[in-house]
This record gives C-alpha cells, structure tokens and sequence, in this order.
C-alpha cells in the first residue's frame, strides 16, 4: 500500500499534493487532466475551474465503470468461440486488474473533487 500525505484520507492520490500546499489545485488539475480525454485540455472553461474538471472526470471514469461492469459477461461469451478456455479466462482476469483500477481512480477523483470544494480531511484517531 502507499504512503498517504500527512492527514490525507486512504486512497488520496500520490500525484495530487496535499490541499493547501504550494501548487496543490495545479496538481489536482494535472492529475484529472490526465484522467480524462486529451480533448479535454482544450476547453478554457476545464482549464479555468479545477472543480468543474473534477465532475468531468468523474462523469467520463463512471461511464468507464459502467461498460466495465456491462463488458465481463459479454467478454466470456463473446471470446468462448474464438479462443481456448484458459485465455478466456486470462482475458477475464485482465477485465477485472482493470475493473479494480478504475474503482481506485473514481475514490481518488471524489477525493480530490470534495477537496476541491473545500472538504477539509481530518486524521482519524
């Protein structure tokens, strides 16, 4: 597991300072930039308010998890015919590494996005 900022919750992103630290939106917004479609840096509006990219990419990474979600059964089916069982079942396993993936990057993103709203993350006794 890796280490959390001082007084961050678990699953704060490593990339993405602490809030209220030097520089701290502009690796927010680096951070969500990445997480969204390289389009996506086009848009002044993005580029201007951190917050308003944050709901943009949690909107873009939950439809991600959506298909994901959608995807695993279509996946066994759909590759059952065209390959042997054991690279169906690798196939399936790669499925859910990246399922995994992106349930951490959307609690990453919702942290990010509550802090950029002002969310103030208090260390747990």
């Amino acid at each position: 597991m890796r280490d959390q900022p001082l007084g961050m919750p678990p699953g704060w992103p490593e990339q993405v300072r602490p809030p209220g630290s030097d520089a701290w939106e502009q690796s927010a917004a680096a951070f969500l930039f990445d997480c969204c479609p390289p389009d996506y840096r086009g848009y002044p509006v993005l580029r201007r308010h951190p917050v308003v990219l944050a709901r943009f990419a949690i909107a873009y990474v939950d439809g991600h998890l959506e298909a994901n979600g959608r995807g695993l059964p279509v996946l066994r089916t759909a590759l059952a015919a065209d390959v042997p069982p054991e690279v169906v079942s690798a196939a399936v396993d790669a499925w859910s590494s990246e399922a995994a993936k992106l349930v951490r990057l959307r609690r990453e993103l919702g942290l990010v996005a509550d802090a950029l709203r002002g969310v103030r993350f208090r260390p747990r006794l």
